[in-house]
């Protein structure tokens, strides 16, 4: 019998993984200027915390959760996002009377959501997220966009839109929908079964109907800029002010509203703006949830963050051709000819090793040629040979594979020898 990956997964094959850690790295190293901190939560939640979390008129609670009762009879999600998650890890450690406020986190991990799988879109695929908790200042707003816009300058990526909005205070959201309401009611027959349902629970969703984008009521329908208090306009009015400060640009879009329940006032989307990365640009999307933490059953706590596809990251920087700077090849390669010098080998590796080199050798008995050959596939920058005549004089014969030079260096002083030519390389 013959198995094959389940549809919607991907093997990362450890010529693409070296990609995947340089990505992890550089997150983690911008995030520890910013002095976020990482969170690591369970893959699998109780249901009831996406449900309430992310919000049950969404796609992702009715249509796209991996739910499963164990063996107590207890029903079980795998986590479709990572923000339900880390504020009910906020909530039960009580972080919330940690002494430094906000409190600041950082994800980096799979995420889970059973849709129809195409380029760039998985069924299992890894995010990376920040969460900025405790604070309802416009400035820290502008501080979590700047992150995720560093993050993709950093690596180089170009081309890219931020598309912010409002989406009010819940005093503005509730005018916004019962205008929503009054305006989508006389012909919501109109329109699918999803939107029907959301008019009386959720009538802003219906704005992010992929089935009925383009229907006419969709370009007339209210705009939420409209109806937001004086309180929520002047929020928003500094956060692009900072954001100008910062000399981040930006377009405003009233027609952006999410796809999660729990966001308010500030939300916002990254996109790639350019040819050949197909119909869904977004690559990374967030915003402020206040009333989230509450939800969950915590102390009234303002909160904000974002999320992103490490996969859609990937798919952007293979379509505008960049090259990222991850280390390959070896420093050296022992190649081993003779009984004696094969017992000494392991040795010989392990010091190495130790010493902070990245060494390598043949385990198939090998011809000095075939060694040399693997050597070279394998990238090294220096063979070392160790033979009979060799241990008899105590010493190896360092090659510069790049330029055929070779030196006779003694046994102690290999490391030192490959150290300081690595330097000048």
């Amino acid at each position: 019998m013959s198995f094959k990956i389940p549809r919607g997964t991907q093997d990362i094959l450890p010529e693409q993984s070296a990609k995947w850690q340089y990505i992890e790295q550089k997150a983690q190293d911008l995030c520890r200027r910013y002095n976020y901190k990482e969170i690591r939560t369970p893959i699998f939640e109780q249901t009831e915390l996406f449900a309430r979390g992310v919000g049950d008129t969404t796609d992702i609670v009715q249509k796209e959760m991996y739910t499963f009762e164990d063996r107590g009879g207890r029903s079980l999600t795998l986590r479709p996002e990572g923000t339900a998650s880390t504020v009910r890890s906020f909530v039960e450690n009580k972080m919330y009377g940690l002494p430094d406020q906000p409190v600041k986190l950082y994800y980096i991990g799979p995420m889970f959501r059973y849709e129809r799988p195409q380029s760039g879109r998985m069924r299992q695929f890894v995010q990376f997220g920040v969460e900025a908790m405790g604070s309802d200042n416009p400035a820290i707003d502008a501080e979590v966009i700047g992150l995720v816009m560093d993050f993709y300058k950093e690596l180089g990526l170009k081309n890219l839109k931020l598309v912010i909005n409002s989406l009010g205070d819940k005093e503005s959201r509730n005018s916004h929908r019962q205008a929503l309401i009054k305006h989508f009611q006389p012909r919501i027959s109109e329109f699918c079964s999803d939107c029907q349902k959301r008019l009386d629970k959720n009538p802003l969703r219906i704005l992010d109907c992929k089935q009925d984008k383009n229907h006419e009521l969709m370009e007339t329908a209210p705009s939420i800029l409209d109806y937001l208090n004086e309180e929520s306009k002047d929020y928003f009015k500094k956060v692009q002010e900072f954001l100008t400060q910062m000399g981040i640009s930006f377009e405003v879009d009233a027609t952006l509203v999410r796809g999660l329940d729990y966001y308010n006032n500030t939300a916002f989307e990254v996109m790639i703006d350019g040819e050949g990365f197909g119909a869904i640009t977004t690559l990374c999307g967030g915003g402020r949830y206040n009333g989230l933490v509450e939800e969950i059953g915590g102390p009234t706590t303002p909160g904000i963050g974002f999320a992103l596809s490490i996969e859609r990251l990937l798919m952007a920087l293979e379509t505008q051709g960049i090259s990222l700077p991850v280390q390959e090849g070896l420093d050296a390669y022992l190649i081993v000819m003779g009984d004696e010098p094969k017992q000494l080998a392991p040795k010989l590796l392990h010091d190495l090793r130790s010493n902070g080199l990245t060494v390598d050798t043949d385990y198939l008995n090998k011809k000095m040629k075939g060694q040399i050959k693997a050597a070279d596939r394998l990238g090294a920058a220096f063979a070392i040979i160790l033979g009979e005549d060799e241990i008899a004089n105590n010493e190896v014969v360092i090659k510069t594979l790049a330029t055929g030079h070779q030196e006779s260096v003694t046994l102690d002083n290999i490391t030192n020898y490959i150290q300081s030519k690595l330097e000048e390389i």
